[in-house]
């Protein structure tokens, strides 16, 4: 009888043993699923890309996310993320935003970066540059916001208004400076940004010195394209171009300058300006009329508008392109000697066949 007893206890021992010891193996096979669904790396790249960037669109939803990753085929599991990111309520906080990828990322580490929204910025660098339309296209490609949504905000007229500008001078307030933006920065929030970096720039001895000159900041700018155009090798020169372009205003002179009527006839091909080109009719035809521009031909580089704000005093009211191909220009105070500066280089481009 106790045998009998001793033998159902120990099949009860054995049966509970074996019971426990298939829960144990069973949890740990549901832990190692957790596990890989949570820890194991899911993301992958095509061979020989080490980083990927994706931009999450303003008012995306989580289908929108799921569809852009399968896009670019960067998951491994996708049913895996799906269910890691509804337990970490990533469906009900998709946020917007460029997005650094890492190789071999797992859910738990790209769910929590792109839920967190610390997205990666972009650096854009004004330079180069002549008009807002040409702005707005290049910075449209670094930013969410389009090139019409961009110029849409410059242009606006109680902005401008508001801010002393106008739609020939606007291009004035992109002070060339390498910056850093989210991707989903709105127009009008790239706008302030501009405004604020511009009144920065636009410090106490910066504007100290402009009102000595009697220029008002867009008009800095204004003659400041001009000497950046006229002189985009010797920067060491700038100061020279500025002072003589002073001379002239004052004087009540025609600034004459080659850039102005390039910028006037849109020919930007332009290497050599011919008497026909300088009988066009715009407002950029320094040529025709007295006086600056209406606005900047180019966004001008801070070394030229602090070549105009620091400008040599000197009595040169003529100038003419080196006929070495030196970069730098001859100077004269009288008309008979630029003439003569001016037959030089003349020479020099006839023997080169540089005929346009």
């Amino acid at each position: 009888m106790r045998a009998d007893k001793n033998k159902k206890k120990s099949s009860l021992v054995k049966i509970i043993s074996i019971v426990l010891i298939c829960g144990i193996a069973l949890l740990s096979l549901v832990v190692i699923d957790l596990y890989k669904k949570v820890f194991k790396a899911n993301v992958e790249f095509g061979e020989g890309i080490e980083e990927r960037y994706i931009f999450i669109e303003s008012n995306s939803g989580f289908s929108d996310v799921i569809s852009l990753l399968e896009k670019h085929n960067l998951l491994v599991d996708v049913n895996s993320f799906k269910w890691v990111a509804e337990k970490k309520n990533y469906i009900n906080n998709i946020k917007p935003g460029r997005y650094f990828i890492d190789r071999n990322m797992n859910n738990n580490d790209l769910i929590n970066l792109l839920r967190s929204g610390r997205q990666s910025p972009v650096k854009v660098t004004f330079n180069n540059v002549r008009t807002l339309n040409e702005v707005s296209s290049k910075l449209s490609q670094y930013l969410e916001a389009d090139s019409a949504q961009i110029n849409k905000v410059f242009i606006d007229k109680e902005f401008l208004s508001d801010n002393k500008f106008n739609k020939n001078n606007i291009i004035s307030i992109f002070i060339p400076n390498t910056y850093e933006f989210y991707w989903n920065t709105s127009a009008n929030e790239l706008r302030k940004r501009m405004m604020r970096e511009y009144n920065s720039f636009w410090n106490r001895d910066r504007t100290k010195k402009a009102s000595k000159l009697k220029l008002s900041f867009s008009e800095v700018s204004t003659l400041a394209s001009i000497v950046e155009k006229e002189q985009n090798i010797r920067k060491d020169e700038r100061s020279k171009i500025a002072g003589l372009y002073l001379n002239r205003i004052y004087q009540g002179m025609k600034l004459e300058s080659d850039p102005t009527l390039i910028f006037a006839l849109k020919d930007f091909n332009i290497n050599r300006v011919l008497n026909k080109d300088k009988k066009v009719n715009s407002p950029y035809n320094t040529y025709k009329y007295k006086g600056l521009p209406p606005g900047p031909i180019c966004i001008p580089s801070i070394n030229s508008i602090d070549a105009v704000l620091n400008a040599e005093n000197h009595d040169y009211i003529f100038m003419c392109a080196k006929e070495d191909l030196s970069g730098y220009h001859n100077f004269a105070t009288n008309y008979r000697q630029h003439l003569k500066n001016a037959k030089k280089y003349q020479r020099m481009l006839n023997k080169k066949r540089i005929l346009r």
